[in-house]
């Protein structure tokens, strides 16, 4: 199996590389996230990934897009609605255009580890996409080692975001 696994930030990739590689699974970690704002926090996890996979051995790939002015057309009134209608399909998206140039033949999300993304829409998007790309979705529901990965990342000293992008948007 070759797999693209997309990749938001080291923390949530954790648990992901783990449970895959406990499974004969080699995933490469492909980061693009032009949602990701302002740009100190995108430079970050970015970084922060970049360090961390070269730490483990797995092999990175790393599309730079900090796509501010596109994120705020796409989302400016929509932020309730802009998981769903921009940042879950662009990076989903992108990931499966590459995987399908580059010769993979599954692709996956480290959204899945989060019991605060949207598991249903994310997975219906992913099998939607690979259809078009003539990929698999690979889903699994990683929540169940969430708190075990978020624990393992503050062990071993990496960066994680101090705050929701949902709240610093609406203000709270």
């Amino acid at each position: 199996m070759k797999l693209l696994m997309h990749t938001c930030c080291a923390p949530c990739s954790v648990y992901c590389i783990d449970e895959l590689r406990s499974e004969n699974i080699e995933p490469v970690v492909y980061w693009f996230n032009p949602n990701i704002h302002p740009y100190m926090e995108y430079k970050a996890r970015r970084d922060c990934l970049k360090e961390y996979t070269k730490s483990i051995n797995v092999e990175s790939i790393f599309e730079e897009n900090y796509g501010l002015d596109e994120f705020c057309k796409k989302v400016v009134n929509k932020l309730d609605t802009r998981c769903q209608d921009y940042c879950y399909p662009v990076r989903l998206e992108q990931t499966a255009k590459y995987a399908k140039e580059n010769g993979y033949t599954y692709f996956t999300t480290t959204l899945l580890v989060s019991p605060y993304q949207k598991h249903d829409i994310i997975k219906n998007l992913g099998e939607k996409i690979a259809k078009k790309y003539g990929l698999e979705f690979l889903y699994r529901d990683f929540r169940v080692g969430f708190r075990e990965g978020q624990n393992k990342a503050r062990e071993i000293g990496l960066y994680m975001q101090r705050y929701c992008r949902l709240r610093f948007f609406r203000g709270k």
